[in-house]
């Protein structure tokens, strides 16, 4: 088995693919990438068992053949090539021999069959988006998304697909998002919960693109396709919370800010708060909006004033700065609308422009209780 492939061409695809490696494995042959070649075609692949993703390269072979080859090696050896053509043949003694324009670097190989085989999918409906879209929806939801392995349903996405539109959702039950764009659309009603790594990867490899991703997925398994990549992970099993009960529908108190300047105020405020409750307060009245944080053990204290749109009673309710801080940094927009109804109810965050046709954000944030 032998072929010629370009050095730097190969080490932007396997950078990508090895995103799906973990640090440590249980079993041994998942430290490797499974290289199979057919002719002028090389797949090669990674796997943690729940995510497996493989990229199609062109290399100039007449060969057939699967190993599976170190990738912690393979990937130190590249980042030190400049551009060139790198041959790779297979010898009899249980290496791969890859020579370079200054020398040989042969690195021992596994058998490619040991390598585990992805997932067929059977009975998979299909939806297609654009890339950048789909980058777009996990980056708007994947920062709620929880880390508690006791509740795994709400440490992913969820996907909601249907005729009407496209939402995605996540919470950890302190904050919640929900982004949805009715101008894609499925041809059925499908939901599924996919977990974060896999959205990670999908995340860095889609953000600029405006490929078409097909997305395939059944019961259990769900499978990206766009470009020369595939990616098949296994959903998360569970269903996911009611998330329409919790977001309040009456919120009679409306606040519209230039959020630059209140993101900025809540985080220098945020630095003089409760370094475990990290408490911030708000206190609106008329076109003021005082925001306030108060460290009692350590007699620190911040407050400052902003002007504002504010149409509702005069109120103070308590958020975590984190929460608030980490949504109005993944927003885009100039103004923001925070919505509340009593300070014991959710706070609603939205942005007031900068969205696209048929494109919405809607964010939940649980208030946290004022001590008076």
């Amino acid at each position: 088995m032998k072929f010629i492939v370009s050095s730097t061409y190969l080490l932007k695809q396997l950078q990508v693919l090895g995103g799906v490696i973990n640090n440590s494995n249980t079993l041994p042959i998942l430290d490797n990438f499974l290289f199979e070649l057919n002719n002028t075609e090389l797949i090669i692949s990674a796997s943690d068992l729940e995510t497996t993703m493989s990229a199609k390269l062109e290399v100039e072979s007449d060969n057939e053949g699967s190993i599976a080859v170190p990738a912690r090696l393979l990937l130190d050896t590249l980042k030190t090539f400049p551009e060139q053509p790198l041959t790779f043949v297979v010898e009899d003694n249980n290496t791969i021999e890859i020579s370079s324009n200054h020398g040989k670097y042969a690195l021992a190989y596994a058998d490619g069959n040991e390598f585990p085989k992805a997932v067929a999918l059977e009975d998979a409906s299909t939806t297609t988006i654009t890339g950048d879209i789909l980058a777009t929806a996990i980056n708007k939801t994947i920062f709620a998304a929880g880390n508690d392995d006791l509740r795994p349903v709400m440490s992913g996405v969820f996907f909601q697909f249907s005729t009407e539109g496209l939402t995605f959702v996540a919470t950890d039950a302190h904050k919640l998002v929900k982004y949805s764009r009715e101008d894609v659309s499925a041809n059925e009603v499908a939901e599924f919960i996919m977990p974060k790594k896999p959205l990670n990867l999908l995340k860095g490899i889609l953000a600029a693109s405006d490929d078409n991703v097909t997305i395939e997925y059944n019961d259990s398994n769900a499978k990206f396709s766009f470009e020369n990549v595939e990616l098949i992970c296994r959903l998360i099993d569970g269903k996911y919370p009611n998330y329409e009960a919790v977001i309040p529908k009456e919120n009679p108190n409306k606040l519209t800010i230039d959020r630059t300047q209140f993101l900025n105020s809540v985080r220098r405020v945020s630095i003089f708060s409760n370094k475990t409750t990290h408490q911030i307060r708000l206190k609106i009245a008329g076109a003021e909006l005082n925001i306030s944080a108060e460290d009692i053990d350590y007699s620190n204290k911040a407050e400052e004033r902003l002007t504002c749109d504010y149409q509702g009673d005069d109120m103070q309710i308590g958020f975590n700065s984190r929460f608030l801080t980490e949504m109005l940094n993944n927003l885009t927009s100039d103004n923001v609308q925070l919505e509340m109804s009593l300070p014991n109810r959710a706070g609603i965050l939205t942005p007031v422009d900068g969205l696209d046709e048929g494109e919405q954000v809607t964010m939940l944030v649980m208030p946290v209780m004022l001590n008076s």
